[in-house]
C-alpha cells in the first residue's frame, strides 16, 4: 500500500488511499486509486482519486498535471475492465457544484443511459 505524501488529517478519501476505511477499491496505480462509490447512480459508479491530496479537480490540475491525467487513463482502464467503451466522467468542483467531498475525485459511469444535460 502506498500511503499519501500530503493527506488531509480529516479526509474521508486520504483515509480510503491510506487503508483506513474500507472501501472496494477496483484498480490502483501509484498516484491513483480507484473504489467503487457506496451510493451508486449507474451500474458501474467508481471513484479515481489522486493518492495526494487537493481539495479538487481544478487545484489538482494545476498542482500535478501529470497525476490529473492519470486520473482519466485510471477511469479509461476501470471502465474496459468492466466491459464498457461508453462512459461519462464527472468531476463537481465546489460545493455549488456538488462537491461534497473535499478531495479531488472524478465519477466514472456507465451502463446505462446518461442523459444531457446532467442533472
Amino acid at each position: 500500500m502506498v500511503v499519501p505524501v500530503t493527506a488531509a488529517p480529516d479526509c474521508l478519501f486520504c483515509k480510503i488511499v491510506a487503508g483506513e476505511i474500507p472501501a472496494e477499491v477496483v484498480h490502483t496505480t501509484e498516484r491513483t486509486v480507484a473504489f467503487r462509490d457506496i451510493n451508486p447512480q449507474a451500474p458501474l459508479h467508481v471513484l479515481v482519486v489522486p493518492r495526494e491530496h487537493e481539495p479538487n479537480a481544478a487545484a489538482s490540475a494545476a498542482a500535478d498535471p501529470a497525476t490529473f491525467a492519470e486520473i482519466a487513463t485510471t477511469a479509461r482502464s476501470v471502465a474496459t475492465a468492466e466491459g464498457y467503451d461508453d462512459y461519462r466522467l464527472v468531476f463537481n468542483t465546489g460545493a455549488g457544484a456538488q462537491q461534497t467531498v473535499f478531495h479531488t475525485h472524478c465519477h466514472v459511469l456507465a451502463g446505462r443511459d446518461l442523459t444531457w444535460p446532467p442533472g
